[in-house]
């Protein structure tokens, strides 16, 4: 999908074994491929898989120029030197994405077949599952915030009962020999006050959305090292790579989030009369964080033009990801939702045709699993949406009844000053 977005371009220069000379030119890194093209005139002088690479160091040519070299599984050796901004942060960039990729993927060191059509289905729809449990997450998160405003406006009420009590005693003291109103007992208050209890327990919780490994600047491109990046219910957090907390983002504090690249984010949240606290983060897996970025931060997230290719890209029509896989997958959904004959049987036959070509019994299997697990999870969210929708209802009637008995209880106020 993005195997052809340039993540990081840098100037630099390479050594062409065959003429025993430096080639000034630019280094450019996507997320499967290294390619290098000579300034005079553009030539490709040297491309090659990041799945090829066997070592990567740091070394200097002649004992003077700090370089670069990445050797090859078939033992060949390219030398870069000159890097701008500085050696130390193309190899740390250089490093991560090739980490990643063999992490991801164990079996791109050795050539393997062309995944079939089935196992890419299946890699789709796993990640369709993935996507759909963190969005589940958030929503519950969200959930659990309505819980705790609606028990704090319950403790306001409680406390708004306390204060009509006080006021009915300094308007007509017990002792006054014409009082008709009564000090109430205060143990009616104690139920809703247990609730505060909770309510702060569950303030302090945050679980974690998803971590993953990313190059972490601050300032400026010069500083940026290897570290972490945690997206929690309540937040964010900057790690480095000791696991040490560099800054945590909450939630209301996060300004704007910018996306220059789908592997490139910013964070920024603007202060007056100092200077703002931003950070710039290059990732691999940082696809997989935008999109939970988006229903977090829906509001302040901004896609960038170079971002914009791979929004569009990701929002095109299933078609564009192979127009059989998605065909194959229609009927395979049809016939887990709607055991029952729900196609003319000319169209049905033709559809299980096209999935027993085209998806093993196993593959099948796995993906009855996953679409049953997708179900379950998407009723499980409608459910929780309808009851955050009742909530809200409450949360509407009580902030105005709140409302209505402290506007009533500044007016008691006035008339006893």
């Amino acid at each position: 999908m993005n195997r052809d977005i340039c993540i990081h371009t840098w100037p630099c220069s390479y050594y062409l074994e065959p003429e025993k000379r430096w080639i000034p030119g630019k280094l450019s890194l996507t997320s499967v491929l290294l390619k290098f093209l000579a300034d005079k005139n553009g030539e490709l002088l040297v491309s090659f898989p990041l799945s090829s690479i066997s070592e990567i160091k740091k070394e200097s040519s002649h004992f003077i120029f700090s370089s670069i070299t990445i050797l090859e599984k078939d033992h060949i050796k390219h030398w870069f030197s000159s890097f701008q901004p500085s050696r130390n942060v193309v190899f740390n960039i250089i490093e991560h994405f090739w980490r990643e990729l063999l992490l991801s993927h164990p079996g791109a060191q050795a050539s393997s077949p062309q995944m079939t059509k089935g196992k890419e289905l299946t890699g789709l729809m796993a990640c369709s599952q993935k996507r759909l449990e963190d969005t589940a997450k958030v929503l519950h998160h969200q959930g659990e915030q309505f819980d705790n405003i609606m028990k704090g406006l319950d403790k306001i009420e409680s406390d708004m009962d306390v204060a009509d009590r006080l006021l009915t005693e300094l308007e007509s003291p017990s002792w006054w020999p014409f009082s008709t109103k009564l000090w109430k007992s205060p143990s009616e208050t104690k139920p809703k006050e247990s609730t505060s209890v909770s309510s702060s327990e569950a303030f302090g919780k945050s679980g974690v959305i998803i971590k993953i490994p990313a190059i972490i600047s601050q300032s400026t491109e010069l500083h940026a090292k290897p570290g972490r990046f945690t997206v929690l219910v309540s937040g964010l957090e900057i790690s480095d790579s000791n696991s040490q907390l560099l800054h945590r983002f909450e939630r209301e504090d996060v300004d704007d989030i910018k996306v220059h690249t789908p592997y490139e984010i910013s964070i920024r949240q603007r202060f007056i009369g100092k200077p703002d606290t931003a950070y710039r983060l290059l990732s691999a897996k940082m696809p997989e964080v935008i999109q939970i970025l988006e229903v977090q931060f829906s509001k302040k997230i901004e896609f960038l033009e170079d971002a914009m290719v791979f929004q569009s890209t990701r929002d095109s029509p299933p078609a564009e990801k192979g127009s059989a896989i998605w065909r194959a997958a229609s009927g395979l959904i049809e016939s887990v939702v709607h055991p029952g004959p729900s196609l003319r049987s000319g169209e049905s036959s033709q559809i299980q045709l096209q999935v027993n070509e085209q998806v093993s019994e196993e593959e099948a299997q796995e993906l009855r699993q996953i679409l049953k697990k997708l179900k379950s999870i998407a009723l499980e969210t409608e459910t929780e949406l309808e009851r955050q929708d009742e909530v809200l209802d409450g949360l509407t009637s009580s902030v105005e009844r709140t409302t209505l008995t402290i506007d009533k209880q500044n007016r008691r106020m006035k008339k006893l000053l």
